[in-house]
C-alpha cells in the first residue's frame, strides 16, 4: 500500500469528494482525520471507514477559523503521532447575479473555499516543518478557476485563487520537502450534484454536451487522483493542478448527447 503508515487530514471529508479522498487514502494504507463541520454525516463517514477496517478519527472544524483548524492539526498529531498529508477540500457554493449578490455571502464563500484552504495549508505545513520528514498537500480546485459560471461570482473567484495559492505554497514550501498540488475536477456526481442535475434532463445535456468523454465524473475517480498526487508516485511533481474533467477544459465547442 502506498500510504502505509502516514497520516493524512482531510477537510470536508464528511461526504463527496472529501469523503472519497478520505476513503481513497485510507485505503492505500493511511491513517485518516476526518474534518467537517457536519459532525452527523461525519459520524456516518467515519462508521463506514471502521466497517472497512480503516484507522480514523473525526474532528469538528469550520476551516474559516484558525483555533480550529489549529485543533484539527493538533488532533492529528494527539490520535497518531503526526501528520504526512493534508487534503484542502471543505468548500461551499453559492449562487447570485452579479448585481444582487450580496457582501456577506461573498465574504462566507471566500473565508472557506480561500482562506480555509489557506489556514488548513499553513497549520499542516508548520507540523510537517517541525516534523523535517516532509509531506505532501492537495488543494481542491475546480475547473471553474478556469472557466467561469456567471452566477457563481465567489466561488469562481475562490477556485482561481486557490490555484495561485497552489503554486505559491509549492514555491515556499519545496525547501521544507513539502510538495503542493491541486485538482480541479469537472461535473462530479456528489448527493449534491445528483440532485441538482440528474433529475433536470435539460441541465444534464447542457453537461454532457461540453464533456467529451460523454459523462460526469464519480466521487471515487477524484478520490484515486488525490491518492496519486500525496504518494511517492508523485514524488517530483508540485505546484500544479489537475484536471480530472472528462476532457471539458480541452474543448472549444459542444458535442452530440445522445438522447
Amino acid at each position: 500500500m502506498r500510504l502505509a503508515g502516514r497520516v493524512a487530514l482531510v477537510t470536508g471529508a464528511a461526504q463527496g469528494i472529501g469523503f472519497a479522498c478520505a476513503e481513497a487514502l485510507a485505503a492505500e494504507g493511511a491513517r485518516v482525520v476526518l474534518a467537517d463541520v457536519n459532525e452527523a454525516a461525519a459520524q456516518r463517514a467515519l462508521g463506514r471507514l471502521h466497517e472497512a477496517k480503516r484507522e480514523a478519527v473525526f474532528v469538528p472544524c469550520d476551516v474559516s477559523h484558525r483555533d480550529q483548524v489549529a485543533l484539527a492539526v493538533a488532533e492529528a498529531v494527539r490520535a497518531y503521532g503526526k501528520l504526512d498529508i493534508l487534503i484542502a477540500n471543505a468548500g461551499v457554493v453559492h449562487g447570485a447575479d452579479f448585481l444582487e449578490l450580496e457582501e456577506s455571502d461573498f465574504d462566507r464563500v471566500i473565508a472557506v473555499n480561500l482562506k480555509g484552504v489557506f489556514l488548513a495549508g499553513q497549520a499542516a505545513a508548520r507540523q510537517m516543518a517541525r516534523q523535517g520528514t516532509g509531506g505532501a498537500i492537495v488543494n481542491m480546485s475546480s475547473v471553474n478557476a478556469v472557466l467561469a459560471i456567471a452566477n457563481q461570482v465567489p466561488y469562481v473567484v475562490s477556485k482561481g485563487a486557490v490555484n495561485q495559492l497552489t503554486k505559491v505554497m509549492a514555491l515556499a514550501l519545496a525547501p521544507h520537502r513539502i510538495r503542493v498540488n491541486g485538482i480541479g475536477p469537472g461535473t462530479i456526481l456528489t448527493d449534491l450534484a445528483k440532485t441538482a442535475v440528474l433529475g433536470n434532463r435539460e441541465a444534464e445535456r447542457k453537461i454532457l454536451s461540453r464533456t467529451p468523454m460523454g459523462r460526469m465524473g464519480e466521487p471515487e475517480e477524484i478520490g484515486k487522483v488525490a491518492a496519486f498526487l500525496v504518494s511517492d508516485d508523485a514524488s517530483y511533481l508540485t505546484g500544479q493542478t489537475i484536471y480530472p474533467d472528462g476532457g471539458r477544459l480541452a474543448l472549444n465547442y459542444t458535442v452530440p448527447v445522445a438522447d
